[in-house]
């Protein structure tokens, strides 16, 4: 089992977004921190470095108000390249990243895609977003609270600023090993690399739900008429289902339908079609047991726009 590396980053923008050989950089890191964790979240190491700038040379009035950085504190720091190949080497083998909300590694990926790097894997990679893990343990696993409300709620010290990329780590460490370790199998993806075939594509099964993250299809007709995307089996015991709701669609990204299993009851489908990084289309299919209440309500949805 490898590190739990607790981290967040820092980020810079222009007025508009740079481009270089189809790739796009709507926010260059600049600072990154991390608190380095064992399997028994015992602390074994800290890595905080400044990055200077390469794409956007001024800093950008919001990031400067935020954070508290200027462009002579940065120009100390190394090129992006030479800090994320130390801050990588310092987390050890087969890192287990956390982070608080789901951002910060898909824009780490967006950098190191930008700077010709290595990426951190082949296809979506698992992380624990502790943001979604405290709400899942102390609130309705829906409602999305800022790093300061968490820490406050949990009675913990403040005894660094927030929005620095240390102490946002430090506080989200913090919090992170106070978890109820069953709420770890929560785990989520962070997307910016797709499945390319369906041997890299994600089939798994939590405590309430079902989720499928699909392989990548050239266009948004391809992807909706395929049997695997929009077909329905039951997760638990895997035998098709007959539709009780067809799929619709209200916005023509998301699309639901509800199935009936003989033995679990109504199970509702969710598919949300997503771009990926080079304009190809991926879904993220859910699957959810839920009440006849909750069928007829999908249903009168359905009744306004039909799929």
């Amino acid at each position: 089992m490898g590190n739990y590396i607790v981290f967040d980053l820092e980020w810079n923008q222009g007025k508009s977004v740079k481009e270089k050989d189809g790739k796009s950089l709507p926010f260059e890191i600049i600072e990154i921190g991390a608190i380095r964790l064992d399997e028994n979240m015992n602390r074994t190491g800290e890595f905080n470095r400044l990055i200077c700038p390469q794409i956007y040379k001024k800093m950008h009035k919001i990031t400067e108000n935020l954070i508290h950085i200027t462009m002579d504190d940065l120009k100390s720091g190394d090129d992006f390249v030479t800090v994320i190949k130390d801050f990588l080497e310092w987390c050890g083998e087969n890192p287990i990243f956390c982070t608080w909300g789901p951002l910060d590694l898909t824009e780490l990926q967006r950098n190191m895609d930008f700077f010709d790097m290595k990426l951190l894997s082949d296809r979506p990679l698992p992380f624990y977003d502790v943001q979604k893990l405290y709400s899942i343990m102390y609130e309705d696993g829906k409602m999305r609270r800022s790093l300061e409300h968490a820490t406050d709620s949990l009675g913990m010290e403040k005894d660094s600023a927030f929005h620095r990329a240390l102490s946002d780590a430090d506080y989200t460490a913090r919090i992170f090993v106070e978890l109820d370790k069953k709420v770890l199998y929560n785990y989520s993806f962070d997307n910016y690399v797709t499945p390319k075939t369906k041997d890299q594509e994600v089939h798994i099964i939590f405590d309430h739900y079902a989720k499928y993250i699909s392989r990548e299809f050239k266009t948004k007709e391809e992807l909706l008429a395929d049997p695997e995307v929009m077909g329905t089996k039951c997760y638990l015991c895997n035998h098709p289902l007959r539709r009780k709701i067809k799929w619709f669609s209200i916005n023509g990204k998301h699309f639901y339908s509800v199935s009936v299993c003989k033995e679990h009851g109504y199970m509702k489908a969710k598919v949300r079609v997503k771009k990926t990084e080079r304009d190809k289309y991926y879904a993220v299919k859910t699957l959810k047991f839920i009440t006849e209440k909750e069928m007829r309500e999908v249903k009168a949805k359905s009744e306004k726009k039909k799929y």
